[in-house]
């Protein structure tokens, strides 16, 4: 029995480091100069915010009322959303109150000697898509331990769920004043929270469901946080009928993809 454990942890570390390679979909934007990938990422933004709503409607959402017990359920989400909204706060507050809607500062941080302007959002899409990898990570050690065949299809599951979630992540913290490179590697650190769900889902597998649960409840009110109150105003800056248009056909095409993937490959 013990062997058989160790074997599924393998198993299901192997997994979430595909997983976690995932989150390099931005790498193709490295070699694009920086004036192209602003109106790329003018359009890209707002399918990011069709994403990270339909992960949090389509994908979270569903497994948390699965999971938690109605009695709590919807408390733990509204903790989530307002959570969000106290550290949203937290980080208008105390980085110089830079967070005016259209403006292009929000935390300036120091990088090779420039001023980097760094939107609030781009910390609470790390802080939320590290709750979800951490999930993930959890779901899919679970699923190696019940049997291999369904770590197998969890983690396909899985891997087709991140892709256009981590090109939209990565569109936010580039969009939110990260360098390329930058954005790469925090995408990535945040990925490798999955490593760390697996591990904590191998050590707890008899609890795991309660505590998976509960952190799905709260990411979900966190991602219906970033995507109402932070990504969907920055469209709505938008003045031009066209590229307004643009924008909304590309939010609803990550909305659908989530949903259709979530249909064919139900986690």
């Amino acid at each position: 029995m013990r062997g058989r454990m160790v074997e599924s942890l393998v198993y299901a570390l192997g997994a979430v480091a595909v997983v976690s390679v995932v989150s390099l979909v931005g790498a193709f934007t490295i070699s694009i100069d920086e004036k192209t990938l602003d109106r790329i990422l003018r359009v890209v933004i707002s399918f990011a915010a069709g994403t990270i709503l339909g992960v949090a409607y389509f994908d979270l959402l569903p497994e948390a009322t699965e999971l938690v017990h109605e009695s709590v359920r919807y408390i733990v989400i509204a903790g989530g959303f307002m959570a969000f909204f106290v550290l949203e706060r937290t980080i208008y507050w105390f980085h110089g109150h830079g967070h005016a809607r259209g403006s292009e500062s929000a935390v300036s941080l120091s990088a090779d000697g420039e001023k980097a302007s760094i939107k609030g959002f781009v910390y609470l899409n790390l802080i939320g898509d590290f709750i979800h990898n951490f999930t993930d990570g959890a779901l899919i050690a679970v699923s190696f331990l019940v049997d291999f065949s369904l770590g197998v299809a969890t983690s396909i599951a899985v891997v087709f769920h991140e892709i256009p979630q981590e090109i939209g992540d990565f569109a936010v913290l580039v969009y939110g004043g990260l360098r390329k490179r930058i954005a790469l590697g925090l995408n990535f650190v945040s990925a490798l929270a999955a490593v760390a769900g697996a591990v904590v889902g191998y050590a707890l597998a008899e609890s795991i469901h309660a505590f998976t649960g509960l952190s799905i409840a709260f990411a979900a009110g966190g991602f219906f946080y970033l995507a109402a109150a932070e990504l969907i105003p920055e469209m709505q800056v938008e003045a031009n009928l066209r590229k307004s248009t643009i924008q909304f056909v590309f939010f609803v095409v990550g909305l659908l993809l989530v949903l259709v993937m979530g249909s064919l490959l139900p986690a």
